[in-house]
């Protein structure tokens, strides 16, 4: 039998049915396949401000998951070994190890749990429903710890504007459920379109995964050659940043751009590229940021979003590629063969 720390209301799936029920941990949910979806396949933007609490809430739970993935993955170039990714019903770790066995974690954003399966059977899960940051750190590490998954995180959030210890915040602890589920809705199909976009080249590339830290999904092409760096530059920055690189992806906005986004941009940036014109007409360069901008919106609006995203990611790449004399003859897979 399961002794649980008192107030803790994960779920052993061997023994209850309650996954997918009506309710969860007392608030009211919908049941599954039930959750609202928009009619068409993109799904209608979401300015940051509409649902900045139930994202900074869900910032912090996933930095959580991706700061366990962090403590017990094995290394990888450019902190391939930290990230998350895009899943038909939300996000994943993918396996993590524990000892012999290993372990994923899930954010379902349709029935609204976390889920940990291991690679003996357990199924396990924590409702996502409003609850501080303290209260689901709590749950979610006497959820491990039940499972026999030994794990120490720094319980710090990272990139974030604040610095809050997990174990002492009170201050976010919103989330809406229709939100979450419109963002994944967003981040599925920018996932699908940056795939497409990532099997026009041969090169190294990274695979499109989501970073719980700047909460933005990414695609990065890579040229071969080592990146200068200045004396400054610290040792994670060495690392993520080791090669030359032109990155594509999808975040739902910050500081300067208050909407969702698709971005594109070039490390070390060559000279000549912020000026360069880029497909399609909305698309615009953001000197703060020094990266190429193509709101959610804008790409909604045309006649193909499909086209727009593609067009906007491949225009970018072009222009930076020439300019930094990467060799396109051996990188680029012929157009004829696109998808």
């Amino acid at each position: 039998m399961l002794v649980r720390p008192l107030g803790v209301t994960f779920r052993d799936h061997r023994s209850s049915t309650v996954h997918g029920s009506a309710q969860h941990g007392g608030i009211a949910m919908a049941a599954p396949g039930t959750q609202p979806i928009d009619s068409g396949p993109w799904p209608r933007s979401m300015p940051l401000a509409d649902w900045q609490a139930t994202r900074d809430t869900l910032h912090m739970w996933m930095q959580m998951v991706g700061k366990t993935r962090l403590a017990l993955a094995p290394r990888q170039n450019h902190w391939w070994h930290v990230t998350l990714y895009v899943t038909a019903r939300g996000l994943t770790s993918s396996p993590i190890p524990s000892g012999a066995r290993t372990f994923e974690i899930d954010f379902d954003f349709i029935d609204h749990s976390l889920i940990v399966k291991t690679s003996d059977g357990a199924v396990r899960d924590i409702a996502l429903r409003p609850q501080t940051v303290a209260d689901f750190y709590r749950e979610y590490m006497a959820l491990l710890a039940s499972l026999g998954i030994a794990v120490k995180l720094w319980p710090v959030p990272t990139e974030a504007d604040h610095t809050i210890p997990f174990t002492e915040d009170r201050v976010h602890a919103s989330y809406d459920a229709a939100q979450a589920h419109r963002f994944f809705q967003m981040l599925r199909q920018a996932d699908r379109i940056t795939k497409r976009f990532q099997g026009r080249f041969l090169g190294k590339t990274s695979p499109v995964h989501f970073f719980w830290g700047a909460f933005d999904l990414a695609l990065t092409r890579f040229s071969g050659r080592r990146a200068p760096h200045k004396d400054t530059d610290g040792w994670m920055l060495r690392e993520a940043n080791s090669h030359e690189e032109i990155s594509v992806g999808f975040w739902p906005g910050s500081g300067t751009v208050a909407e969702p986004a698709f971005y594109a941009y070039a490390r070390p940036e060559p000279d000549g590229l912020a000026a360069t014109s880029i497909r399609p007409a909305a698309a615009r360069y953001d000197p703060a940021l020094a990266d190429f901008i193509l709101t959610y919106e804008a790409a909604c609006s045309a006649t193909s979003p499909d086209d727009a995203v593609l067009a906007f990611y491949q225009s970018v790449y072009d222009a930076a590629a020439d300019l930094a004399r990467w060799d396109r003859a051996a990188l680029d897979r012929p157009p004829a063969e696109w998808s």
